[in-house]
């Protein structure tokens, strides 16, 4: 499911979702073509990504990182 498009929405670059998730710009391109994170192409071809998105996969990750170690 596409997450609803808002037209003052604020994109990110490569190197904005990089520094939050502390990964290299190009793990984030990756992710992009690997359809891990959705990304927007600009005119002139550069990846952007929605923040509410981006925000969003980094408190899933965020929140699966601090559970508890199942145990069974």
């Amino acid at each position: 499911m596409a997450a609803p498009t808002s037209s003052d929405e604020r994109l990110l670059t490569p190197g904005e979702v990089a520094g939050l998730f502390r990964v290299d710009p190009k793990t984030v391109t990756r992710w992009a073509s690997a359809g891990r994170i959705g990304s927007i192409r600009t005119p002139g071809g550069h990846r952007r990504f929605r923040e509410s998105e981006v925000r969003g996969l980094l408190a899933d990750l965020t929140s699966e990182a601090t559970l508890p170690p199942a145990h069974g």
